[in-house]
């Protein structure tokens, strides 16, 4: 992804406050209270300088004077500090409620429009990118993109308090002004280098979250192959390094921040004595009295605050940067598939056809060239077909010969290269969004079922009935088992259905497909995890209960193929041939060897099947 490189140190800046512009705009109004609130705060923070001259001029001075502090002197005190105070908590509190809305809802956006991408995207992008990294991108990503609006609302707040302590330092005194101003300089450079150096490092520790991501992901996702070939020190090894590696990175972040830190804290705090050493002598010698001196200093140390604030915004930047470039790279991805305005017709089966058509997988030969370079594995090679309305047809093929690409371009998961996929005549580039999956099911050959009940499952939010949930349950041949279940239709699954067997979970897969009453029923080898008696079951009913639809199956088994119409024989992702199974088992040898491998295959688990249960 194009969000993987870093950018360039010296366009940080530049790219940095494109990406506040993008947020200010998104939130114009929070981020004006957020902003109007630290300019409260500025504006009250430099009355307060005011403020305590004012008392140490109208109360304290009489009062050591006087050797007492009068009543009306304490209350005068208490009053005046009180009020700017107050003011000034009303400025803070506005400033960050403002700012954290601004900020969480640029996260909450981002991240739906990062997920609405997503599921935009065809699955030859997704083929592309790994889940973790995607992961990383929907949620630390836009985390770290809008960050920054944390402490910006009060960096660009403070600017009215450098600008107003200033003004009041120069009209109280100019000469005690310019001696304290003469640190800004130094400030300004200490805060630079800590950009330019905390630039580079930031960049790593985010791509490294991401690295983090996707390792975790990976060893989550295999956890069935990772304990069952005792790979568990290899995966926690694995995850060790990369952990390490982001360890090593943010330490290095905060030791960046430790040599600088001193420094940038020294500076202000050096200013200060230097007016105050100035300061004294002026008062000694008559051209400026001990108000006017405490007056200087306290706005001097208040006008030191706003750089360092600054300092933190150029700190977040990098940051900000690296996730915006991460995000922004799915934001702008190609590949989203265009759509019509057309409906395909509810009128019973449908008739699908596919002309010349042809798709090539992209693997990338190395990661660290541009997406673009990676060469084309042809998976689906200038393949025509018709299947006529309520017809069952077989596809069958030895593996990698292109069978669940097909299916997925009669779904239009993907677009072919070249070519058209044809429902009822009607192109399906010309078909609207989801109009496709109104009328065509899928049940593909790697189950997922969601952590949700089978209820949840089954209807997937839609509208049915328990009554048509049931048929559908029965068609699937899971009825049965679903009422020995706990809670029947609202027992939970767990994730991706592990409290079920993998035959089960196929059952309630095929029922999801089943209760949607499509026209068009593709099953990608839908029902291999079931044993063969029940597999018979199912396909009898789906027979019967299908008869208005049209189905197309990848088969493995001899079963499946001998309720087809026609069989389709696939190699090298071309259609062979083509014919009833009687007719390909006499002409086509690739056929026929399949058959008869899939044959003794049965044959064999039959046999093991007798002798345990005789043994029993």
């Amino acid at each position: 992804m194009t969000g993987d490189r870093p950018a360039a140190a010296g366009s940080t800046l530049r790219q940095g406050l494109a990406v506040i512009r993008r947020g200010i705009a998104a939130q114009p109004r929070w981020f004006a209270v957020a902003v109007l609130g630290a300019t409260v705060y500025g504006v009250m923070t430099g009355l307060t300088a005011w403020a305590i001259g004012w008392v140490v001029q109208e109360a304290v001075t009489p009062a050591i004077e006087a050797g007492h502090a009068t009543s009306g002197q304490l209350w005068l005190v208490g009053g005046v500090l009180s009020a700017v105070v107050l003011v000034n908590v009303v400025g803070v509190v506005g400033r960050r409620l403002a700012g954290g809305i601004a900020m969480y809802n640029l996260g909450a956006h981002y991240r739906r429009e990062v997920t609405r991408q997503y599921l935009r995207l065809p699955l030859s992008w997704h083929h592309r990118h790994p889940s973790g990294q995607l992961l990383s991108n929907a949620n630390a990503d836009v985390e770290a993109t809008w960050n920054i609006f944390a402490p910006l609302p009060m960096a660009i707040g403070v600017l009215v308090m450098l600008a107003f302590g200033i003004v009041q330092m120069l009209v109280v005194d100019p000469f005690l002004a310019v001696v304290g101003l003469t640190v800004f300089p130094l400030l300004f450079a200490a805060n630079v280098a800590f950009q330019r150096a905390m630039s580079p490092r930031m960049t790593q520790a985010q791509q490294l979250r991401a690295d983090v991501s996707q390792v975790a992901h990976e060893s989550f996702e295999a956890a069935l192959i990772v304990k069952s070939l005792g790979r568990e020190d290899h995966e926690t090894e694995r995850f060790r390094a990369v952990t390490d590696e982001l360890r090593d990175a943010n330490i290095e972040v905060g030791r960046t921040r430790g040599r600088f830190d001193p420094a940038i804290e020294a500076i202000p705090t050096l200013g200060t004595l230097a007016v105050l050493l100035v300061g004294t002598h002026r008062v000694g010698s008559g051209s400026l009295s001990a108000a006017e001196v405490a007056q200087i200093a306290y706005l001097f140390s208040i006008t030191a605050f706003p750089v360092r604030a600054l300092g933190w915004v150029l700190a977040k930047l990098p940051r900000s940067v690296v996730g915006w470039d991460r995000v922004s790279a799915v934001l702008e991805a190609r590949g989203a598939m265009d759509h019509g305005d057309r409906d395909l017709p509810r009128s019973g089966a449908s008739t699908v056809a596919t002309e010349s058509v042809s798709y090539a997988y992209e693997i990338e030969t190395d990661p660290g060239e541009p997406e673009g370079s990676a060469t084309l594995h042809p998976a689906v090679v200038d393949v025509t077909l018709e299947v006529p309305a309520g017809a069952t047809v077989a596809v069958v093929g030895p593996t990698g010969s292109g069978k669940s690409t097909l299916t997925n371009l009669l779904m239009r998961l993907v677009d072919p290269d070249t070519g058209v996929v044809l429902v009822d005549g009607i192109d399906l580039r010309e078909v609207r969004r989801g109009g496709v999956s109104e009328v065509a099911a899928l049940v593909p050959q790697q189950t997922f079922l969601f952590d949700d009940t089978v209820r949840g499952n089954v209807t997937l939010g839609s509208a049915h009935d328990d009554a048509a949930l049931w048929r559908a349950l029965e068609v699937a041949h899971a009825a049965d088992f679903v009422r020995r279940l706990g809670a029947g239709l609202d027992t939970r699954v767990g994730e991706r259905g592990a409290s079920l067997s993998g035959g089960q979970r196929q059952r309630v897969a095929l029922a999801r497909a089943i209760i949607r009453d499509p026209q068009l029923l593709i099953l990608d080898d839908a029902t291999s995890a079931v044993d063969p008696s029940v597999e018979q079951g199912i396909l009898d009913r789906l027979r019967r209960a299908s008869a208005g639809t049209t189905v197309v199956v990848v088969a493995y088994r001899m079963a499946t193929v001998l309720l087809a119409d026609e069989v389709f024989y696939v190699e090298g992702g071309r259609v062979v041939d083509r014919g009833t199974h009687a007719a390909l088992l006499g002409r086509c040898p690739g056929y026929e060897q399949l058959m008869t491998a899939y044959a003794r295959e049965a044959a064999e688990r039959a046999a093991i099947t007798a002798t345990e249960e005789a043994a029993r």
